[in-house]
């Protein structure tokens, strides 16, 4: 602890007992701002909550004003917006209030950066770009008011003036109006020059800093690189090495664009060497200290030095703790436990076993945490403290919830509270009972209980709310929080939702008098041998335990109040697995000259009990809240995407960034394999579930081997995949091999799996499988085995990196339904990195006609090493498709592209949607249709692209090119003009058949131009959802189509303001030519419903698949449209969800049980028609419904269930169909399985359904319902 801190602490409590209420809120106030500049906000908080209390309880409003501003400040820095706003707002009323310029000035630009950080993270916030532009403009004129009439000579307030200029030209850059924040910015730098402000000012720095990015985006590379550099000489100048290595960051950047990349490698690491210098002031210290004690050992300084090194560690602790850096969390709590075993302090020794398994906890390291807690927990209890023992026995009970015994944990946590009344802990006691109330609910199902604990937790609390209110200085506390912070604070470190902060300290000597700092050691020694018996029988409780000011991490009542809430309520999932356990003895030291007594330090058998064979391990399912891609392109799309990270095993630095284990593959092991295929011990195989959505294992042998596979790798919802869990179980048996057998690339083929002795395709659900399953397991066999050189490649690529064989990869490219030359591993977390052993495999391979990367997290990185890929292979010749949808590419990624001539003539298929290429892209794009002879079908939908682009686009094709497929959907703004020219060009082209122009608003110069098109060119699709060209524009485009000769593919006219007077006026041989039609969105309204009917009966009808979703037809209109399927031959796909009217949908509540058919039902469908009931039982029979059903029906009036029974005979009559939806509808869960019966009935080997609350979708066996994503359907 500083000597400034340690005197404002001093200065702070003898305020206190004079009852000096304005001195003590004033050092309240100067020990929060020392905390805060130390970056250890959570103290900091404290303090200032403090400075608020007593201000708003002793002193005057207008004391609150300084106090409201550090809050806000405090809460700012820690992203707490919604509470900074509140004390931001308060400072800027009383200041208001006071009439105080000059805190106006300051409250105003607080306001302004929270509303900015505000929007900064969601750009639709339009209240937050408003508060934020309002705020800013208000700091900017009390900045010239106070600059034109100064309220003291001490300051000009010019800073305050330039850094308004700073902060409305940082907004406008962010709203990309760049010409705006330059014009704002070079005025700062004007009036800076105008000012005579010294040439190296951190404002002028400031203004450079944003100028350069300012000119980089717009591509002023000159101007950007002369602000930036004048920015890094400032910085270096006035010793700011953080700003200069952002500086060096910035200029690595400006190269990096204009494809100068070894002087932007240059510039990074430049920037990397000022960032490793930027070194911990308390690590500096402890360094400082160990060389301190070296040379002091045996000296009467010895234990001074000893305990300022405790200090420094208690910081580093609470630091480690606040970033979750849990592996030098323990690194520094084992440091501490040997500090406190040289100083023989047992208090201290029991903290620091409780830091160390803390530490093991967070790294789900379970079994070491348990042994770390035992530890505590004996020490604790040699030394009487009660406290200690409650909160270790609600950690022990918070590692059993998370090893799934539940039984152990609930008794964990009842000893907690015993102890905790015993030693009348209330707030112990809470954290205890919520355990408790926690572990009956959710993990015993135990309503009694509950409901009794429940009773007590809220007595409790009612009466901890009287004692705080009868006390005139109520504590209150801040958790820590997750959020980054300046560069204190990390995005990571969602564990601590799961776990509350669980360390007490309480100072307690082992000597009935206080020690000097300075007393030698071999005193200490003797002094705790003679007073040994004194202690024994000694118990200490919250109430007489006095705190120790230089340790950081927090007593209970700093926890209990924020996290009590959250206290165990546990979204973790633990497996088996093998692992080594270090018990390290614990010594007092191993010098000669000292000898610590045996007796009074923890001697107990946990120290040496064996290490337990296994280990608990645990694979994160979400992620960290906040993921920090560290890989991201520069010019990518900026958005965050949880990513799944597996911890296991040995730990080493991944590809992804991520902490991951080294596969240990062996063979002839009786050992499972995880998801990660690192292999565990598994004592009794079964289906595993976690409290997060269910998440489960299943467990399945072959042979005598053992595969866990995740359920999520092999499941859509809570439908089992069996063909997804064959391939996961293939794939995980591949890696258990050992390298001679993996080396020759065979890998099984599964064909059957079975459970129970039942084949696995029998079961649909995995609640199905869970209750087949019991405590048994999958069976598995090898029917065969397939070659895959690639995935063989890949794996000794991963091995090679330490890497971990990313199991998604692995099941696509296993996918036997594709030839070795179509490489797709879309939707696999992929990154920059992570990708680079599946590159480097396809360098090996060389040659391949397919690569699919979309659904990823890739930046220009991958496109950079893919080019060289397709260079070192040499094939100059047969088709490729690049499907790269839907990643963060920006504009050059297109660049390598253009750069690699050997595509020219081989690539046939490019799509990049769903990228952020912006108009930067138009140039590249230009060169690729100009080049790329062989290119047939591009797709740029969603890409951030503007009419300048579409433009180039259009520019770029002559009569040469051969391009059948363009997509330009959904991107804004494009104008009428640029896509008229557009399909001028495209007339000219000779093998033009497909355009894709949805989501861009059609005018109807547009929609003529668009007829004339199809009119000229022989078009098999048209895909012109949500353009809004109304009935009048599709019946004109209607009459052009038709007078083609050809048959129409596909047509989409989703959401384009139809109504049912399309239907009723196109001519009947328009819509017997088109293949697809799609009409979602349209309100074609049950008077279409006819037309409709008409169309499907008609003979020459070839529609394959229909698209009805929200077309407002009614459940009459639904019924009458599949009742048309009888006669129809040749629809195979039908979508009617989300059509029933609301009136409809509540007469659907019933039950088709023969109980509820016989009630009297009051709820009627007057639009349906009722067929005679002495018709019912020949059609049931031949549509399969149930034979009590239809006898209940029979027995009973009701229009529900005649209703149900004519969908069901509609149903089974529909021969041909092979995908039915009827989601959204209305129809519970009884209805739709009798629909499935009906379905299943002419489908017996063949049928599948996926029904799920409002789901409800039939189909076949080889047609996906809702697994595929829009834009992954083959086009």
């Amino acid at each position: 602890m500083d000597a400034d801190l340690k005197s404002a602490k001093a200065a702070y409590r003898n305020a206190k007992a004079e009852g000096n209420h304005r001195e003590e809120a004033r050092w309240a106030n100067v020990i929060g701002d020392i905390l805060k500049n130390r970056g250890e906000y959570v103290q900091a908080l404290k303090w200032l909550r403090t400075d608020y209390d007593v201000s708003l309880k002793h002193l005057p409003e207008k004391h609150l004003l300084p106090t409201c501003q550090s809050l806000g400040e405090m809460y700012l820095r820690l992203e707490h917006f919604s509470d900074a706003l509140i004390y931001q707002k308060k400072h800027l009323e009383l200041a208001r209030d006071a009439d105080d310029v000059v805190e106006q000035q300051r409250a105003s630009t607080q306001l302004g950066r929270t509303y900015h950080e505000l929007f900064s993270r969601s750009e639709h916030d339009h209240n937050s770009i408003r508060n934020a532009k309002k705020y800013f403009k208000s700091a900017m004129d009390l900045a010239v008011k106070l600059k034109e009439n100064p309220p003291n000579s001490k300051s000009s307030f010019l800073k305050e003036y330039i850094d308004a200029h700073n902060n409305i030209g940082m907004l406008e850059m962010d709203l990309d109006n760049l010409h705006e924040a330059r014009k704002i910015l070079t005025r700062g730098l004007e009036i800076c020059e105008e000012e005579e402000v010294a040439e190296f000012d951190d404002g002028r720095s400031r203004l450079h800093h944003n100028l350069g990015n300012v000119y980089m985006e717009l591509r002023d590379w000159d101007k950007a690189r002369k602000h930036i550099k004048t920015d890094i000489v400032i910085c270096n100048r006035i010793g700011h090495v953080q700003g200069e290595a952002k500086g060096y960051i910035n200029l690595g950047e400006v190269h990096y664009r204009t494809q100068k990349y070894e002087d932007a490698s240059a510039y990074y690491l430049k920037a990397l060497g000022l960032a490793k210098s930027l070194e911990d002031e308390d690590a500096l210290s402890l360094k400082k200290l160990k060389r301190d004690i070296a040379t002091a050992r045996g000296t009467p300084n010895e234990r001074k030095f000893l305990l300022q090194q405790n200090a420094v560690l208690e910081r580093l602790v609470e630091k480690a703790r606040m970033i979750s850096a849990w592996e030098k969390h323990c690194e520094f709590a084992k440091e501490k436990k040997r500090i406190a075993s040289e100083l023989c302090d047992r208090q201290r020794l029991a903290d620091s076993y409780l830091d160390v398994a803390e530490s093991y906890q967070k790294l789900r390291k379970f079994n070491k945490a348990i042994k770390w807690y035992k530890k505590s927990w004996e020490m604790y209890k040699n030394i009487g403290n009660l406290e200690g023992q409650a909160m270790v026995k609600i950690n022990i009970g918070n590692v059993y919830d998370s090893t799934e015994n539940w039984r152990k944990a609930l008794d964990a946590f009842q000893e907690s509270y015993s102890i905790a009344v015993e030693a009348d802990l209330p707030d112990v006691q809470l954290s205890a009972l919520e355990n408790m109330h926690y572990s009956n609910m959710i993990r015993f199902d135990d309503e009694d209980e509950t409901r009794r604990l429940k009773l007590l937790i809220d007595k409790l609390k009612k009466s901890e709310e009287k004692e705080a209110e009868a006390k005139s200085m109520p504590e209150d506390f801040c958790s820590e929080t997750d959020t980054e912070a300046d560069d204190y604070l990390s995005n990571s470190g969602s564990d601590d939702l799961c776990f509350p902060k669980t360390t007490s300290r309480s100072k307690t000597l082992t000597t009935g008098e206080e020690m000097k700092n300075d007393m030698p050691l071999m005193s200490v020694y003797q002094s705790i041998k003679g007073s040994s018996k004194k202690k024994a029988g000694h118990k200490e409780s919250l109430t007489n335990s006095t705190k120790q000011d230089e340790q950081s991490p927090s007593s209970l009542k700093n926890q209990t109040s924020d996290h009590q809430t959250v206290v165990s309520r546990k979204r973790v999932r633990v497996i088996l697995s093998d692992d080594d356990d270090d018990d390290e003895e614990v010594e007092c030291s191993s010098r000669k000259n000292h000898h610590c007594p045996v007796e009074d330090l923890p001697t107990y058998d946990a120290i040496k009990t064996k290490a337990s064979p296994c280990k608990i391990q645990f694979i994160s399912e979400n992620g960290s809240k906040c993921t920090i891609n560290v890989e991201e392109s520069s010019c990518s799309y900026k958005c965050s995407s949880p990513h799944t990270a597996t911890k296991t095993g040995r730990h080493s630095r991944s590809l992804s960034n991520d902490i991951v284990a080294e596969p240990d593959f062996r063979i002839g092991s009786k050992c499972g394999t995880d998801v990660s295929g690192k292999q565990n011990d598994i004592s009794q195989p079964m289906l595993h579930h976690s409290q997060n959505d269910l998440q489960q294992y299943i467990t399945c042998r072959i042979g005598n081997d053992l595969i866990h596979v995740e359920t999520t790798l092999c499941a859509t919802g809570d439908q089992l995949n069996i063909d997804s869990l064959k391939a996961a179980v293939a794939c995980l048996y591949y890696l258990q091999f050992p390298t001679e057998k993996r080396s020759e690339g065979l890998l099984p083929i599964i064909e059957h799996i079975k459970c129970a002795g039942r084949d696995l395709k029998s079961l649909e659900t995995v609640e199905h499988l869970k209750e087949v399953l019991g405590n048994s397991m999958v069976e598995a066999s090898v029917d065969g085995w397939i070659h895959k050189c690639l995935i063989k490649m890949y794996v000794d690529g991963c091995k090679e990196l330490s890497e971990v064989p990313n199991i998604k990869v692995l099941k696509k490219l296993y996918n036997l339904e594709v030839s070795d030359d179509e490489i797709a591993v879309s939707d696999c977390d992929l990154q920059d990195l992570s990708i680079t052993p599946l590159i480097n495999a396809l360098h090996s391979q060389k040659s391949f006609a397919m690569l699919d990367l979309s659904h990823n997290l890739l930046g220009n990185g991958t496109i950079e090493k893919l080019q060289k890929v397709f260079t070192a292979s040499g094939q100059s010749y047969g088709g490729l498709t690049l499907d790269l949808h839907c990643n963060r590419f920006g504009p050059t990624a297109l660049f390598q592209i253009c750069e690699c001539s050997l595509l020219f003539a081989r690539l046939e298929v490019l799509n990049i949607s769903g990228n952020r290429l912006t108009d930067a892209c138009g140039s590249y794009l230009s060169t690729i249709l100009k080049n790329c002879t062989a290119l047939c079908s591009l797709n740029i939908e969603n890409c951030c692209v503007t009419s300048r682009t579409i433009q180039k686009v259009a520019d770029a094709l002559d009569s040469r090119s051969v391009l059948a497929h363009l997509c330009i959907g959904y991107n804004s703004p494009v104008s009428g003009n640029a896509i008229i020219n557009l399909l001028s060009r495209l007339s000219t082209l000779k093998r033009f058949s497909e355009l894709n122009m949805s989501g861009l608003k059609l005018g109807k110069p547009v929609v003529d131009t668009l007829c004339k098109l199809a009119g000229t060119l022989t078009l098999s699709g048209l895909i012109l959802g949500g353009t809004g060209i109304g009935t009048e524009g599709a019946t004109k485009l209607a009459e052009s189509l038709l007078k083609g000769t050809e048959e129409f593919v596909k047509l989409d006219l989703s959401y384009c303001g139809l109504t049912f007077n399309f239907v009723l006026n196109t001519s009947v041989n328009f819509f017997c030519s088109v293949i697809e039609l799609n009409l979602e969105g349209n309100p074609i309204m049950p008077e279409g419903s006819n037309a409709l009917f008409a169309l499907l009966v008609n003979p020459q009808c070839c529609l394959k698949v229909l698209v009805l979703k929200k077309c407002q037809l009614g459940l009459a209109g639904i019924l009458h449209i599949i009742e048309a399927l009888a006669e129809n031959s040749c629809l195979e796909e039908l979508n009617l969800a989300d059509n029933s009217v609301p009136t409809e949908v509540s007469s659907l509540q019933y039950d088709l049980s023969v109980k509820s058919c016989s009630q009297n039902q009051e709820q009627k469908l007057d639009t349906i028609k009722v067929d005679d009931n002495e018709d019912i039982p020949v059609e049931a029979a031949a549509s399969g419904l149930d034979d009590s059903c239809v006898s209940s029906c029979q027995r009973n009036s009701s229009p529900e269930c005649h209703f149900t029974q004519q969908f069901s005979i509609a149903i089974g009559k529909a021969k041909n169909l092979q995908l039915l939806d009827l989601s959204n509808n209305g129809f519970s869960a009884q209805p739709a399985e009798a629909f499935y019966g009906s379905w299943a009935t002419l489908r017996p080997l063949s049928s599948q359904k996926h029904i799920t609350e409002q789901i409800i979708h039939f189909s076949t066996r080889g047609n996906k319902c809702c697994r595929v994503k829009p834009c992954c359907k083959k086009v």
